[in-house]
């Protein structure tokens, strides 16, 4: 019963935001960020405990998934090289920088440690990117750029962090098997990505031959098609995440809604846009739900200074810093642009200062980044104490 209470609770106020943000000049999940945080805030107020593979389960197939299926193919394909850079090369560059500085700028945390908290800060959300980053206000190349990155850097980045965990628990790393392991997630989340479209393809096949089947049926195949790529993909090991991106960015191409009746391919559109903006504002809603939590357990070791000064100021300097990486990693890959473009070997303009400062500061982080911290073990092993990466 409490649960289906929490659920109703939460499906209303984001039924609420969307009428509040007309009222309010803040960007909508930021306004349902607030929302959650003051649910959360009394004393007698909502506190959920969040099971990170579950909240992954939930949130991040559909949302992934709409966010692949409605990217501009074309836009990312051209777009691939500064994409993958930022969504492989940024994420290892941010792991070792950010790690440096989480661990000179707070000792007590170990370097490895630092570096599984910088892995797992390393993705940005690209449910957060496209709702929070005005597109009249970034270049169109630039937000096309920012939503290709945010839907492929999870996969390196969690793969990452696992191994980073993994380090911290057994004492010992392996580049080599880090190395193949990363191929592995990839290549393989990837052909099980295409293998839950070709399958789902097939099954919308049978059914429109059968005939006289219900289009909600048809629908449904749509539905799960994200949530059966994602968790085929983590069956055996590979990246569930990277499975449900690839699945969306073929739908489209893919020809699989030749296989829809009229009538169930606009039930589809129009479900999935329904379920985006729920999914969405429950997401958000969900996140602010833990922020008076997170607040209350400040260790001890950040305030020891001074109990609210010493904490905000760490996270000014953390934040700052990851922007700083964000915008030198820019700066470079642009400057390399500018070369190039001088050279005669490649057409695209180099960025201006304005649009490096704005790609920069829109690497928004959110659920994937949230659901890492959650999955990190309570203890470290052997002691009953309260490990490291909780500081």
């Amino acid at each position: 019963m409490e649960v289906a209470v929490f659920i109703l609770v939460v499906l209303v106020f984001v039924a609420l935001s969307g009428a509040l943000v007309r009222l309010v000049r803040v960007p909508l999940p930021v306004l349902q960020i607030a929302i959650g945080a003051a649910l959360a805030w009394p004393v007698r107020g909502i506190h959920v405990e969040i099971n990170p593979e579950l909240f992954l389960l939930v949130f991040i197939p559909p949302l992934l998934f709409g966010d692949a299926y409605g990217a501009p193919k074309r836009e990312l394909m051209a777009l691939r090289g500064p994409i993958l850079d930022l969504a492989i090369g940024l994420v290892f560059f941010t792991i070792v920088g950010f790690g440096y500085a989480l661990h000179w700028l707070v000792p007590s945390i170990p370097l490895v440690v630092a570096f599984a908290l910088a892995a797992v800060l390393s993705p940005t959300d690209a449910v957060a990117v496209s709702s929070i980053v005005d597109r009249n206000v970034v270049p169109a190349r630039l937000m096309h750029i920012l939503e290709g990155e945010s839907l492929l850097n999870d996969a390196s980045g969690l793969v990452m962090f696992r191994f980073a965990v993994a380090a911290v628990l057994t004492g010992s790393f392996s580049l080599a098997a880090a190395s193949l392991s990363f191929l592995y997630a990839v290549a393989i989340g990837i052909l099980i990505g295409v293998a839950a479209l070709f399958v789902a393809a097939k099954l919308l096949q049978l059914l429109n031959r059968i005939g006289g089947v219900p289009a909600e049926a048809q629908v449904l195949v749509m539905v799960l098609l994200p949530f059966i790529a994602y968790l085929g993909a983590e069956h055996v090991g590979a990246s569930g995440i990277l499975a449900a991106v690839t699945a969306g960015l073929l739908t489209g191409g893919s020809g699989v809604f030749r296989f829809l009746g009229v009538s169930a391919r606009m039930q589809t559109m129009s479900l999935w846009t329904t379920l985006s903006f729920v999914f969405n504002g429950a997401l958000f809603i969900v996140l602010g739900l833990q922020l008076p939590d997170i607040i209350r357990h400040v260790p001890p070791e950040l305030m020891s200074l001074h109990p609210i000064i010493q904490p905000i100021a760490t996270v000014v300097a953390l934040t700052l810093c990851l922007i700083a990486l964000r915008f030198l990693w820019i700066w470079v890959g642009d400057l390399a642009a500018g070369i190039a473009a001088r050279l005669g070997k490649r057409k695209v303009e180099p960025f201006g200062l304005r649009v490096r400062l704005a790609g920069s500061v829109a690497g928004v982080r959110g659920a994937i980044t949230l659901a890492g911290i959650l999955s990190l073990p309570l203890a470290m092993p052997g002691t009953a104490s309260r490990p490291a990466w909780r500081a």
